[in-house]
């Protein structure tokens, strides 16, 4: 369900970000910031957000190594490199194996010459082929931090010189998900927030898997709103939404998991309308905005047909009604065109009235924005993926997926060939331009060519509309984390209609209640009270707990919703929850929810009888929810042995998979393999030794991790039967030359095709000895 202003959530871990900033010519732009501030190329889609830039003067001819290319840098990446004032950022990586690491590198945009870098391991996903990087950095005009997204959710924000300010773990603080596609996308700075995207199977009512947008503050990484606009999604999207003003809203459009393409308030993500272009699957590619028109295309089957891909321009306009929440469902009226066109994730780029489009099958097309007729069509390869084309002084610069980059002048019959070059390795992010100088990425090196020196400013943003009067309550953060007796404390700002902030309320002002949303399955309540400071306490002692409060002022009302959990030891073994729940698929079966506060466990663990006690049982009644990684603690917990009761159903033919998980490295018993393994990559870090176990028999995990001063690290895991001694070697000893330092303790489950049970029970997490 859509998270509103009213109910939205956040959660804050504190660490790491980067320089982000948009510009502008035209009212839906991101525009630079005043004078003395920071201006440039700023996130992936440029000034215009259409892939367009007001440069002149750029070059005609480029060949690798010429006399204009100015400098290359190597670093391996799949993205877009932006720009701000005299400095390139760029996400890439570096590394083989285990040793690979994204990396956030500031280059001086005249010579190349690296300024800073930060680098960051993977860890948890299940990201192949060295799909990494596949997003790009984002710059803000007025601060000039810089912010980036790597690939297993590591949200970071930066200073312009590289001092890190603040970061969360999407993956343990959100549930955000992973995918073997890598793709990761931009953040998107609009105002005084900063938005990013990604699947997440959150706690409670978040708990179900869907497409989130979060909206953070730019400068405390407090959360002020999250929102799920779509349906359930069948893909993970990166497409960047497209801001926009709309009756007095700032909005934004982009394409979803689930195949809608949606409109939604900026200021406070509700949502205002969906459509539904594919049968099920995302929309990668972003969209633009034509008059009153939003246009987007996709590589899938269609909703309403079984052929394959489609552009479309469907007319914006439509929100709920005044006391009636979002989004409004749109229907095939709201087309003003389509045509057959498809492409995966290469986004359009609009030039006056008309389009340019790269397809699936490497045809670069020009497209009437008016109408959808396509004017022309022209090879340049075989196929194409993520590259965008980028249209600036007359001229394409078109990269394609197998490293080849073109130069062409288009008109309304053809397009002229001005220039080809075949690059260092596959190209699949956008170029961007900014100062006489053009910037590719490769797979390989990182290209700058153009012109030396020269320096430009976009116009300054314009004001933003002065707000009405308040109807509702924003409160910042949204969601908040806490451990037992640690008080925080809120910002509540009025909003108006439209999501604008009208003000800021004294805490003293405030009054604040305890609040279980009518629709809770679970009714549960924050172990935590504000003092007369107006401060948030959380109790002392080591109950987890999980709920809401809103928030009450003047006839205003606002919420946010906060977990408490506890520091080291934390011990679980399920004979305090009741067994009060029928069973929906499995007559005569009564079963818990499990424990609220945790992340990734609704719809995916349940509370039942086994063997004579309680224990967590993996669920089996959607095939879609097979695997589960389950978070308990604090993201930034460390040097710790986590133990558990594992055991699996199953026969000596298939059994499912059983695991902890330590410091962001999954240990897990592999039921078909007969094997206990240590992995946090699978094509990075995956050691294996054989182990029997058998089904129905319950089993003892445990495992810690070990790090030195120069941060190598030494994973240590046992397994043996539960009944039976704990063995006095351990099993399983795997190094790491750059060892994950910290992350949520948590445990994990895979039932393939949701044929056989996991159980879990017992788990104990204590600080190494």
């Amino acid at each position: 369900m859509p998270i509103t202003l009213q109910r939205s959530i956040a959660l804050v871990v504190l660490g790491m970000c980067a320089l982000a900033s948009c510009q502008a010519t035209s009212k839906n732009v991101n525009r630079n910031a005043p004078d003395g501030g920071v201006h440039g190329w700023l996130h992936w889609r440029g000034p215009e957000q259409n892939g367009t830039s007001t440069e002149t003067g750029l070059p005609e001819k480029w060949e690798v190594g010429g006399t204009n290319q100015l400098w290359d840098f190597e670093l391996s990446g799949r993205g877009t490199p932006v720009v701000a004032n005299d400095k390139v950022y760029a996400l890439g990586y570096q590394g083989e194996g285990a040793d690979l690491q994204e990396v956030l590198v500031c280059l001086d945009a005249e010579t190349g010459d690296k300024i800073w870098e930060h680098r960051f391991n993977d860890f948890l996903s299940d990201i192949i082929y060295n799909r990494y990087s596949i997003g790009s950095p984002a710059v803000d005009a007025e601060t000039g931090n810089v912010y980036a997204l790597t690939s297993p959710g590591i949200f970071a924000c930066f200073t312009g010189d590289g001092r890190p300010l603040w970061q969360h773990a999407m993956m343990e603080a959100f549930g955000r998900m992973t995918f073997p596609n890598g793709r990761t996308g931009s953040p998107l700075v609009d105002g005084d927030l900063v938005i990013v995207r990604g699947i997440t199977s959150n706690w409670g009512a978040q708990g179900a898997p869907m497409d989130r947008f979060y909206a953070f503050d730019k400068r405390s990484g407090q959360l002020v709103w999250s929102s799920s606009p779509g349906e359930r999604p069948k893909d993970n999207t990166f497409a960047l939404p497209f801001l926009a003003w709309h009756n007095g809203k700032r909005v934004f459009y982009t394409g979803e998991g689930s195949g809608n393409l949606v409109c939604v308030n900026a200021r406070t993500g509700e949502p205002l309308w969906r459509y539904r272009m594919t049968a099920g699957n995302g929309v990668n590619a972003s969209v633009v905005l034509y008059e009153d028109k939003v246009i987007a295309i996709h590589d899938n089957e269609n909703a309403d047909s079984s052929e394959i891909g489609r552009m479309v321009a469907v007319r914006v306009g439509a929100e709920p009604k005044p006391g009636e929440s979002g989004p409004v469902v749109l229907d095939r009226g709201a087309e003003a065109w389509r045509n057959a066109l498809a492409s995966f994730s290469s986004s359009p780029v609009l030039v006056g009235n008309r389009i340019y489009q790269v397809n699936r099958t490497g045809e670069l097309c020009c497209v009437n924005a008016d109408t959808g007729q396509v004017l022309w069509q022209h090879k340049l390869a075989p196929d194409q993926l993520h590259a965008s084309p980028l249209y600036a002084d007359g001229k394409l610069y078109v990269t394609m997926q197998n490293g080849m980059f073109f130069i062409l002048r288009p008109s309304d019959t053809g397009v002229e060939e001005l220039s080809k070059t075949q690059l260092a390795g596959n190209c699949l992010g956008a170029p961007a331009a900014w100062n006489g100088k053009l910037y590719v990425h490769t797979t390989e090196r990182l290209y700058c060519f153009g012109r030396k020196g020269g320096s430009r400013r976009l116009p300054n943003a314009p004001s933003e509309p002065k707000p009405g009067r308040p109807v509702a309550l924003q409160i910042m953060p949204a969601e908040v984390l806490m451990r037992p007796g640690k008080k925080i404390r809120f910002t509540v700002r009025g909003i108006d209609a439209n999501g604008f902030v009208t003000g800021t309320y004294d805490s003293k002002q405030v009054k604040w209640a305890k609040f279980i949303p009518p629709t809770a399955r679970v009714r549960s309540e924050m172990n935590a009270e504000f003092n007369d400071a107006g401060e948030l306490v959380a109790a002392p002692g080591q109950k987890p707990s999980a709920g809401a409060f809103e928030a009450t002022v003047e006839g205003l009302r606002g919420t946010f919703r906060g977990r408490v959990l506890p520091d080291l030891p934390l011990r679980e073994d399920f004979e305090g929850f009741t067994l009060g729940v029928p069973h929906e698929s499995e007559e005569g079966v009564m079963f818990a929810y499990p424990p609220l506060p945790w992340i990734g466990a609704r719809f995916r663990w349940e509370i039942r009888e086994q063997d004579g006690s309680k224990a967590l049982a993996k669920t089996l009644d959607n095939v879609i929810l097979q695997r589960a990684t389950t978070f308990i603690g604090h993201p930034d917990m460390q040097n710790y042995t986590v133990e558990a009761d594992v055991m699996s159903d199953g026969n000596r033919r298939m059994m499912s998979t059983a695991g902890v998980i330590n410091q962001r490295y999954l240990i897990a018993l592999l039921g078909n393999a007969q094997e206990l393994e240590v992995s946090s990559n699978h094509e990075r870090i995956k050691v294996s030794v054989p182990f029997t176990w058998a089904p129905k028999t319950w089993y003892r995990l445990k495992t810690r991790v070990d790090v030195s001063a120069d941060g190598a690290g030494v994973v240590r895991a046992k397994a043996w039967k539960r009944d039976g001694p704990e063995p006095p070697a351990w099993t399983i000893e795997v190094p790491h030359a750059r060892a994950h330092t910290q992350g949520s303790p948590g445990f994990y489950g895979f039932s393939p095709q949701s044929q056989f049970r996991v159980y879990v029970d017992n788990i104990s997490v204590t600080p190494n000895e």
